[in-house]
């Protein structure tokens, strides 16, 4: 929470049909520091507090127009105020009228004729409830954002590496979220691109993607077969992967001095291969998930390639829509396809953006994590 927001002065808005009531309560709490809004209906109570967001609500029951349980019931249902919290103050001290209050969203019931030191002391501890609330989301804003920071940092840049040639977009539905990109030179000529996803999406998840930075640095490259890499790498995803999680993973190997591309595939998607004379399809070879089995066996696929190529590989966030908009894997990678082909003379950061925007044309419906890695020879 900032400082100004830590040290700034409550604003309760008082709502009662009497002048006089609402009079004596702000006379009130005036004196005992706060800042004090009026509305004599539950229909300009609703409206000022959506425009002035006040900190508490002190809300009488019988008024007329629109009653204080009819106001109570609307400003919970409205995302502007609903977070705000309401305190009945009324002469209806039944008990089927508290339980009615409180059932509606209220967070406390003072009845009238009320003591002064009462109202104060409630007030004082709905306000402290209400700001530690607060506090508590700031931090949690301020954890993720660093979880977030701190995964940026792990993610490769292609100014690193230009002659990689290569280009991504990484949306997380969360602060942190599970997918994974890396490209790692393994050769003069050669790299390999990798797109990961971590079953499920949480904290634990998030730490898990710097993990397989360290991982796939230590067992990918020069000097270790591909194939010796994936299996070193399972063996150890295989003992600290929770029993409900796993990856899949796809590695595509480009050698630009054979024109050579070799695809690894751990249970992923498959990779879209747009040819410089505007043919598109895509490049599949079979592979077990890493983490859940000790042993892992990978049928890679190689195939020639021209300079002018590219491959595109990504998550199944890009592909796979659940609801309304309920869209197939296969739909998904068939559109990728079209829309790379559609996108193939642009430049590949460009053509990148047109094939999110074909494919998620809503941001934020996002339904997964996504990552689109584009490279070209």
């Amino acid at each position: 929470m900032t400082s100004d927001v830590k040290f700034r002065t409550p604003n309760i808005l008082v709502v009662d049909d009497s002048a006089l009531n609402r009079r004596l309560l702000s006379v009130l709490l005036k004196n005992a520091g706060y800042q004090i809004l009026e509305a004599e209906d539950g229909r300009v109570a609703r409206k000022l507090a959506a425009e002035e967001k006040p900190d508490l609500i002190l809300l009488d029951v019988m008024m007329p127009v629109e009653d204080g349980f009819d106001t109570c019931k609307a400003l919970k249902h409205d995302p502007r105020t609903k977070d705000i919290p309401v305190i009945f103050i009324s002469a209806l001290n039944d008990t089927e009228s508290i339980v009615k209050g409180l059932e509606l969203g209220g967070v406390d019931y003072v009845g009238k004729p009320f003591a002064r030191t009462e109202v104060l002391a409630r007030i004082r501890v709905h306000l402290e409830l209400k700001f530690a609330k607060e506090r508590l989301i700031e931090s949690q804003i301020r954890n993720f954002e660093d979880i977030r920071e701190a995964q940026e940092s792990f993610l490769v840049v292609p100014d690193d590496y230009p002659d990689a040639r290569f280009s991504y977009i990484f949306k997380p539905i969360l602060e942190a979220g599970g997918d994974f990109l890396d490209v790692v030179r393994t050769g003069k000529n050669t790299y390999v691109y990798i797109v990961a996803d971590i079953s499920g999406h949480n904290l634990g998840t998030a730490y898990m993607t710097s993990a397989l930075k360290v991982l796939f640095d230590q067992n990918i490259n020069p000097y270790t077969p591909i194939n010796e890499g994936l299996r070193m790498t399972n063996a150890v995803l295989n003992r600290i992967l929770k029993p409900t999680q796993h990856l899949t993973a796809t590695f595509l190997i480009l050698d630009r001095l054979q024109n050579k591309a070799v695809l690894y595939n751990a249970g992923h998607l498959p990779v879209v291969h747009v040819k410089k004379n505007n043919e598109a399809g895509i490049i599949k070879s079979e592979g077990d998930i890493l983490g859940p089995f000790e042993q892992v066996e990978f049928f890679p696929v190689e195939t020639e390639v021209e300079p002018g190529d590219r491959f595109f590989l990504f998550t199944d966030g890009l592909v796979e829509l659940f609801g309304d908009a309920y869209r197939t894997r296969t739909q998904g990678i068939d559109l990728i396809v079209e829309s790379a082909l559609k996108s193939s003379e642009l430049p590949l950061d460009k053509s990148l953006k047109y094939i999110l925007e074909h494919l998620c044309p809503e941001k934020d419906a996002l339904q997964d994590d996504v990552i689109v890695l584009g490279t070209e020879l």
